[in-house]
């Protein structure tokens, strides 16, 4: 049986995959080598769009509920990042305070405004809390790989993440384009998920062994440890990276596949 995460544990996380980012950071022979798994971005980029996210997640948390986001000048005063490294390694730590900061003034329960509204996950703060988790770490393994020691992410931020993932990100009531498909993720740490994609769009359910399920209505799937599944989730690995059964074809199409057009 895996843990279900807390409000209290996203915080804790955000800080610790935070301060695995600045380590990272401090740790480059230089702020202008290019980031691998973002053609183009050199590693300052990479800090500087991070922090700028948590600033605008901070500034969207402490608005409260709303019907659109906050100004872009609640979060961003137009200078950007200090490009000297100790002043950025501080504006960094500075970005993520305003985050933790918001988000435990408003406790998990406060409502505000997300871009997820047709997705079952809620439109509070600690969805914002938890939705930072898997973001700051995959953005901390591109620091990582760009420093040239990748870690793979935790279980427990993996497990938890790609859970996010499939819930936030994927289900959604758009209709899905193609053949109507079904898709099943199992973590080899123990937890499964199926995403139904039809036209009605895509609902997520878990797997559990002992409910039944049908073991072959899945048209593709895709096994390997939950942290290579968030990875390749967010395309940092390929897909031949996790073991695959059945037709690719469909994944082609979720990775193309852009539920807002």
């Amino acid at each position: 049986m895996h843990k279900t995460l807390t409000f209290p544990d996203h915080l804790r996380l955000i800080n610790d995959r935070s301060a695995a980012f600045r380590t990272a950071v401090a740790t480059a022979p230089s702020l202008d080598v290019p980031v691998p798994t973002h053609p183009g971005r050199t590693l300052f980029d990479l800090v500087q769009h991070v922090g700028l996210g948590r600033r605008k997640s901070a500034a969207i948390v402490a608005a409260g509920p709303a019907d659109a986001p906050p100004d872009k000048s609640a979060w961003d005063d137009g200078r950007g990042a200090p490009r000297e490294r100790e002043a950025l390694l501080a504006w960094w730590t500075e970005s993520v305070d305003q985050l933790t900061s918001a988000l435990r003034a408003a406790g998990p329960d406060r409502c505000c405004w997300t871009w997820w509204d047709d997705s079952p996950s809620p439109q509070t703060a600690g969805a914002w809390a938890r939705r930072q988790v898997p973001e700051i770490a995959v953005h901390t393994y591109d620091a990582q790989l760009t420093v040239g020691a990748p870690q793979p992410l935790s279980e427990e931020v993996a497990l938890d993440g790609f859970d996010d993932c499939q819930f936030t990100l994927c289900a959604t009531t758009v209709a899905w384009p193609h053949e109507p498909a079904v898709v099943e993720y199992h973590a080899t740490e123990g937890r499964s998920w199926r995403l139904r994609l039809s036209p009605d769009g895509a609902q997520v359910a878990h797997l559990t062994p002992a409910a039944g399920e049908d073991p072959d209505v899945a048209d593709v799937s895709a096994r390997g440890p939950a942290s290579d599944l968030v990875l390749m989730f967010y395309g940092r690995i390929p897909l031949d990276a996790v073991e695959l059964d059945g037709d690719r074809r469909i994944f082609d199409q979720l990775i193309a596949w852009d539920p807002s057009v």
